[in-house]
């Protein structure tokens, strides 16, 4: 399917006759691209050149629009530019002062010998660090590269893009600065030490894309020995937009978190993350499966997460298939891998069922397939209703705990955030296409931050 993930313009000369536009965009249309702009550049008496630009599917298809458009007569394409690789050239975040540098008297303010006596006070009380620097407004967006979205370990300089991205969108949508600190190790034990060597900059740490079983180690471990929030989005962050979406779902289909049976597809950082906070919110039973079938307590060579999922789920004991274990469930919650279900399968759940398919691009079932048979259906993809994404979380859950100047992030402020995206659709507007907001609604990035802001004075009292 297009989409602006693939969307590409190209620059084009054709005959400046009648037909000659229409000749481009018809072609375009032929090999399945969708043309979303198109504008004159230059033209004289024989002559037009336009930029196209259109949505593709993937390379391949985009290679094959742009071949339709070369075997047109009298056309000849010039240049071919990916609008996403443009949108990164020279990278999508910067530095920029916040204070004005235009005289002697400001310089001696901002920098020596004014700023002297700035740290002077700050060594006499730390704590002032967070009133008088950087430190009050920012976050170190940490990955070592090992697991980065789904396309597994690229390294440190592979993960940058995601982690410039993640920065811009802290900055877009709750005014907080960001930045990427992209580490050239898979140590654990690096790790932690090079994120507590950096930590008196920043106000707290947001990991970001390091595989599990480790990511479980590096946050426990940076959680106990730092002063500042640890918060892990892709456990973390992914819970808590899972859970305020079963809440307005759970609304949709009349039914109660804790007399639901839920399976989850995935037991690793995201899948831990959410079967926790759903056992703290009090769901009635979980069953876990990974690529081996439901997790029991008969499970053997289980590392120590999935072991304790092992032991806190699956009440009656299921050891079969995902497949097997989703008959008669009234909740599917995927974060795994890609078609590992189809409708058949979906249609054994109980009545009103709810489905959400999260592995990305590609979901664990087909979303049209699973409407059949389901109630809600929502997906991680934007081109889909009931897009579960996590901006809906961090920026505003960081915004509060800046504001707090919380020293760790705790689960009230986990259940806190995901109350308050769930309530900022409300009780009396959800419905089986609208059960979370959508991530450019201003209102959820401050009524996050207010909810996480309000958990964390009440940890402290």
């Amino acid at each position: 399917m297009p989409s602006a993930g693939f969307s590409i313009t190209i620059r084009i000369a054709a005959p400046a006759d009648p037909t000659g536009v229409g000749r481009l965009t018809t072609a375009v249309g032929t090999a399945g691209g969708v043309v979303t702009a198109l504008d004159v550049v230059d033209s004289d008496a024989d002559r037009v050149v336009v930029d196209l630009t259109c949505d593709t599917a993937d390379g391949p298809h985009a290679d094959a629009v742009v071949a339709s458009l070369r075997s047109l007569d009298e056309v000849e394409v010039r240049k071919v530019s990916d609008r996403t690789f443009l949108l990164h050239l020279g990278g999508k975040i910067e530095v920029t002062p916040k204070v004005n540098l235009r005289t002697r008297d400001e310089l001696s303010r901002a920098y020596t010998p004014g700023v002297a006596r700035v740290c002077r006070a700050i060594a006499e009380n730390p704590d002032d660090a967070r009133r008088l620097t950087i430190k009050r407004n920012t976050v170190a967006v940490v990955t070592d590269g090992s697991a980065v979205l789904g396309l597994g370990n690229l390294g440190p300089a592979a993960a940058l893009p995601v982690m410039e991205g993640k920065a811009a969108l802290f900055k877009r949508f709750a005014g907080v600065d960001a930045w990427p600190v992209c580490l050239d190790t898979q140590d654990s034990d690096e790790i932690v030490s090079i994120v507590k060597a950096l930590a008196p900059v920043y106000g707290g740490i947001n990991l970001e894309d390091i595989a599990a079983p480790r990511c479980f180690e590096i946050e426990t471990r940076l959680r106990d020995e730092l002063d500042i929030p640890v918060f892990h989005d892709d456990q973390h962050g992914t819970a808590i937009v899972v859970l305020a979406a079963l809440t307005n779902a759970l609304r949709v289909v009349g039914k109660d978190l804790k007399d639901v049976r839920i399976v989850v597809s995935g037991a690793g950082a995201a899948g831990t993350a959410i079967m926790k906070l759903l056992l703290a919110e009090g769901v009635g039973d979980i069953v876990a499966c990974d690529r081996d079938g439901a997790l029991h307590r008969g499970s053997q060579g289980l590392n120590p997460s999935m072991q304790w999922l092992a032991e806190h789920t699956n009440r009656d004991g299921y050891s079969g298939t995902l497949a097997g274990a989703l008959a008669g469930s009234d909740v599917f919650i995927g974060v795994s891998a890609p078609n590992l279900l189809t409708g058949a399968d979906i249609a054994t759940m109980a009545d009103r069922s709810i489905v959400f398919a999260l592995a990305n691009p590609d979901p664990e079932v087909d979303p049209r397939e699973a409407r059949e048979h389901a109630a809600v259906v929502a997906t991680g993809r934007s081109d889909e209703p009931n897009q579960i994404n996590n901006v809906l979380a961090f920026p505003g859950v960081f915004r509060g705990l800046l504001d707090a100047q919380a020293r760790e992030f705790t689960l009230p402020m986990a259940l806190a955030a995901a109350e308050a995206i769930a309530n900022v659709v409300g009780a009396d507007k959800v419905n089986p296409s609208v059960i979370v907001p959508s991530v450019f609604d201003p209102s959820v990035a401050p009524a996050v931050a207010a909810a996480v802001t309000e958990a964390a004075r009440r940890t402290t009292a």
